[in-house]
């Protein structure tokens, strides 16, 4: 069936309320309103204000009462309007969420489900456009999704469900009026392994999220020059595939890593140094990366694109991976 990738989130979430009646979604204007991108229209017309709730604007206020909710055994999903106001909750998500099955000794679970967009590319500004799932993937006790396509967005909330531990879902908002099909019987996905996305013998291009498709695009431009380049989409943050990611760079011998994130402390970085840990004598060149500039995201939309990972900067990158070996 045809859908978009805001319609297949919809879905999963309209899947996990039928299955499981402890399920229900909290956050600003997911309500009457529909949700701020429209993910949760017409849900509070089909379950009701109990299941669909909307929340004061206080992040740290609704993400903690989620919290007490997964701790007296109900399935809640936390819908935060953008990545940087999650920050507003951080305490709760830090010091409460990820910590207390660890500090109780395993008596505590907090099976919490925060979905939350992130990434730039959409003239927000500063305020409503950084990606910052690098930093939350810093944090153990946590598990980061990074739904890319059609069916990782339909497919991962339920998985998530079923986790003890808290899971954020990170959704860029460039993707949600993405557009393709989806089979009708789509349902739950793997959350533990990435994913090979193009096939190729000649670089590794490792990417998630909102930057896959440029990704994609950057593959089919190297292509045209003879370069094959592989496309591996890590799909899951923390915990990181590492056996993908060195199995990739053991067939390719070159990898380029593509992250919205800034480069200074990045999950760029972190994966990065991972190749070199693990895999340095099957690399033939250094590993590159691919950022975005190390300044707030713009407003003017010549200097938002200026500053974020472009089909260019990937494609410049991996010839000059591939023109390393010599």
């Amino acid at each position: 069936m045809k859908t978009t990738y805001r319609e297949a989130i919809r879905a999963a979430i309209r899947d996990a309320m039928h299955r499981d009646d402890r399920v229900f979604l909290m956050g600003e204007d997911v309500g009457s309103y529909g949700g701020c991108y429209a993910v949760s229209l017409g849900l509070l017309e089909e379950f009701g204000p109990e299941r669909i709730r909307d929340t004061p604007l206080s992040e740290s206020g609704f993400v903690g009462a989620g919290i007490g909710a997964a701790l007296g055994g109900m399935r809640p999903i936390v819908e935060i309007m953008t990545v940087n106001f999650s920050l507003l909750a951080l305490d709760q998500i830090v010091n409460n969420a990820a910590t207390l099955s660890h500090m109780s000794g395993g008596q505590l679970s907090v099976p919490l489900v925060i979905r939350m967009t992130t990434g730039a590319g959409r003239q927000l500004a500063a305020q409503h456009s950084h990606s910052l799932e690098g930093w939350y993937a810093h944090i153990p006790g946590l598990r980061i999704l990074t739904p890319a396509t059609l069916a990782d967005a339909r497919g991962m909330l339920w998985t998530a469900l079923q986790e003890p531990d808290p899971v954020l879902i990170f959704e860029h908002g460039s993707l949600y009026n993405e557009a393709g099909d989806l089979p009708d019987d789509a349902g739950a996905v793997d959350i533990d392994t990435a994913a090979v996305r193009r096939q190729g013998a000649d670089v590794s291009l490792i990417t998630y999220g909102g930057t896959l498709g440029l990704v994609l695009d950057a593959a089919d431009r190297l292509g045209g020059d003879g370069i094959e380049a592989e496309v591996l989409d890590l799909r899951t943050l923390r915990p990181l595939d590492d056996a993908a990611i060195l199995a990739t760079v053991a067939k390719t011998h070159r990898a380029v890593v593509v992250d919205e994130g800034w480069r200074s402390g990045s999950l760029s970085a972190e994966i990065s140094a991972r190749i070199t840990e693990h895999a340095f004598y099957d690399l033939d060149a250094p590993v590159g990366r691919v950022c975005s500039a190390e300044v707030p995201v713009p407003y003017a939309r010549h200097l938002e694109q200026a500053a974020l990972p472009s089909v260019e900067r990937v494609v410049a990158a991996a010839r000059e991976a591939v023109g390393a070996h010599g």
